[in-house]
């Protein structure tokens, strides 16, 4: 039998642009609907594995979608934000703890996150390294974050302006790491999480400036009078907060008009969520609240239907391969008929001929089937990979 292979693989080999259409031919019509299964599979699982632990959302009435996909996947957000009076608003139900998010800005291209350390322990996310953010200007970088921007405790990160042109509105902050997490597996390890009012400095809604009473500060100083100064404007906003000057920082305004894109509302039980949604569910409340596992199963619905029509088309392919392949072989044997002659001239029987050439569909159809199977497992690991390719 050994022979039979050996005839049977050197002909592939020496056949080798053939023999590798054939092969990729039969591995992408395998790897189609069985990967796309795998695919959609893994991304519905972890979809809603991260919607189950996030019981109820509160935003500005609008897409649904949207506001899930940014407040779980830290997505851009397509919403109005919300004034931080709903997080106290919804504080002050006593039926739920508030997690507000802001998720306007960005660092070395990953998310800032704007939130309290309570999410953290929301999430379960433990500290692989330093500490959690405490003050204005400190951040804390979940994992692959930090390994992409090679940084950690005790390095700077300064945040990317919001635009070219932006010389009123958010600015550059240079931040202090103090922290970095240990890997948790989700989008909480992609982002940049500090405290919301240092989203807030980021945003201009506070800002600090030198000390234009200090003696070395008299080149800013355009009047002095009856206690008063009157400085220039090379007294500039701080972009970095220090220990000097964090005391000189100040809101303008009032911070409970203040953005933020999203509230996490947790119920301290399941009747407490029920009469929570029912006060969002006001035919004049300007806010939504949103059950992310119900927008969640919307998303994974429209996922499988669209997995059923590829499936179908990749049926419909498949056959059409076979058929096609089936016509390759017959032609490829009528073609070597001198050469199928020779052999029995030489005293090859008809059975050993015909087990030549059975080897020889058998070895395409195994490497096709071994590609096919190498790349759905693949997918199968890189099923967060696939999710974040898909947009969400």
């Amino acid at each position: 039998m050994s022979d039979v292979l050996y005839l049977a693989w050197r002909y592939l080999r020496f056949n080798g642009g053939k023999t590798t259409v054939l092969v990729a031919s039969i591995s992408l019509i395998l790897f189609l609907p069985v990967g796309l299964h795998v695919a959609v599979r893994e991304a519905a699982q972890s979809l809603t594995a991260r919607a189950d632990a996030t019981p109820l959302l509160v935003g500005a009435a609008g897409s649904a979608v949207d506001l899930t996909l940014a407040a779980l996947y830290f997505r851009e957000p397509s919403v109005e934000p919300v004034s931080a009076a709903e997080v106290e608003r919804v504080r002050s139900s006593g039926l739920a703890a508030p997690i507000p998010l802001h998720l306007r800005f960005q660092a070395g291209g990953h998310r800032i996150v704007g939130t309290t350390t309570d999410y953290l322990d929301f999430r379960g996310l433990e500290l692989g390294a330093g500490r959690r953010f405490v003050t204005l200007g400190e951040c804390v970088l979940g994992a692959a974050a930090a390994n992409a921007l090679k940084l950690e405790p005790g390095d700077d990160l300064i945040s990317t302006p919001a635009g070219a042109f932006d010389v009123a509105g958010s600015f550059p902050l240079k931040m202090t790491v103090v922290g970095v997490l240990a890997p948790a597996g989700t989008p909480d390890d992609e982002v940049v999480f500090v405290d919301v009012k240092t989203a807030w400095v980021i945003g201009g809604l506070a800002h600090g400036h030198d000390d234009v009473t200090a003696p070395a500060a008299a080149a800013g100083v355009l009047a002095r009078e009856e206690g008063n100064v009157v400085a220039n404007a090379s007294v500039l906003s701080y972009t970095e907060i220090t220990p000097e000057n964090i005391a000189t920082f100040h809101f303008h305004g009032d911070p409970a008009t203040f953005p933020v894109d999203a509230v996490i509302a947790v119920p301290r039980d399941r009747k407490s969520g029920i009469f929570l949604r029912g006060r969002f569910a006001e035919l004049d409340e300007p806010l939504q609240m949103v059950v992310p596992r119900q927008v969640v199963d919307e998303l994974v619905e429209t996922m499988f239907s669209v997995r059923n029509m590829v499936v179908l088309i990749s049926l419909g392919l498949g056959a059409a391969t076979i058929a096609t392949t089936s016509l390759v072989v017959a032609l490829s044997i009528r073609l070597r008929r001198r050469e199928l002659e020779t052999m029995r001239r030489i005293g090859a029987s008809p059975g050993r001929m015909r087990a030549i050439l059975a080897s020889e569909v058998v070895l395409v159809v195994t490497a096709g089937v071994v590609i096919a199977a190498a790349l759905t497992a693949a997918v199968r690991q890189l099923g967060s990979v696939v999710i974040r390719f898909l947009g969400v």
